[in-house]
């Protein structure tokens, strides 16, 4: 049985192994920073089962689902120190407009009470993003913790995301806050660069910007690469299934970039400095390193 069914053509299968990586996080990495009820149920069957056994402690006996369960592991660890960062960023600047970059299955806009006076806008790849409509209209009881959620249906490596937005009736003119988490390393310098500058433009005083991306390390790409042959070798969906990386940077060059865009970074901080900073046990530093958290505001 596969742990990460097919979803519609074009929809993200990383979001899903993000999902449950959360959903193995919760209540057990960093217990009182992380915290992400809505993850597990933006999950369907099949996609619970490695979660419940991981969440259990239990040692698979068949090896195919000790290898996923060990990549899930790795990814708890990431995402819980990821998600705090951003999420502590979020909170410092209460803004009256959240727009989430590639939202995949994110949870902010149902679990975050910060959000009450809050319009989160959701923007993502028009496939993915009906497969997370579905997940949350199948979540029973799962209501909004924010003032509103709007899906905006973009591939921002092709479509005019200032459009989208303006169309979706988001306000330039007022202070937003931009998380852009799990999708730069996805999108060419080309297409990230052309992202920035749409943000920018819409991005009154004040703003401001929330980026996770991965600095150019050869461990992280091969151990992404052994991930891959590992989950072929197990006979799971590959995580990564039809989504590389693209790019990479260097801290400089995306401050350099960001401040071509209007926005200054104040901090940026790698994700084994963050996890070791909530007190995580860190059993795949590797996993951790090469990731990093930028936040800048508008100038």
């Amino acid at each position: 049985m596969t742990p990460l069914p097919e979803e519609p053509r074009g929809a993200s299968r990383t979001a899903v192994l993000v999902c449950q990586a959360r959903a193995v996080a919760h209540g057990r990495l960093a217990p009182g920073r992380f915290d992400d009820p809505t993850a597990y149920r933006l999950l369907r069957a099949a996609e619970r089962e490695p979660v419940d056994r991981a969440r259990d402690g239990l040692r698979p006996d068949e090896g195919s689902q000790r290898i996923f369960q060990e990549i899930l592991a790795a990814n708890a660890e990431v995402l819980a120190a990821r998600t705090v960062a951003i999420d502590d960023a979020v909170r410092e600047r209460r803004h009256p407009q959240l727009v989430i970059l590639g939202a995949g299955l994110d949870g902010r806009a149902w679990r975050m009470p910060e959000l009450a006076e809050t319009d989160v806008f959701e923007v993502d790849h028009p496939a993915s993003q009906t497969a997370k409509r579905d997940r949350v209209e199948g979540g029973g009881d799962l209501q909004p913790t924010a003032r509103s959620v709007r899906f905006v249906p973009v591939d921002l490596a092709v479509d005019d995301l200032d459009a989208a937005l303006e169309g979706a009736g988001h306000r330039a003119a007022a202070p937003t806050t931009w998380v852009w988490e799990g999708v730069v390393p996805y999108l060419s310098r080309a297409e990230a660069a052309a992202t920035a500058r749409a943000v920018g433009k819409r991005s009154a005083a004040g703003s401001r910007l929330i980026v996770s991306y991965q600095r150019r390390s050869l461990r992280a790409s091969a151990g992404r690469l052994v991930t891959q042959a590992l989950a072929r070798l197990a006979r799971y969906a590959d995580p990564a299934g039809g989504e590389p990386w693209r790019s990479t940077w260097r801290p400089a060059a995306l401050a350099a970039l960001l401040r071509e865009c209007g926005f200054a970074v104040v901090r940026d901080d790698d994700q084994l400095a963050i996890a070791r900073g909530l007190g995580t046990r860190v059993v795949h530093p590797g996993a951790l390193k090469a990731g990093r958290v930028a936040v800048a505001d508008a100038v």
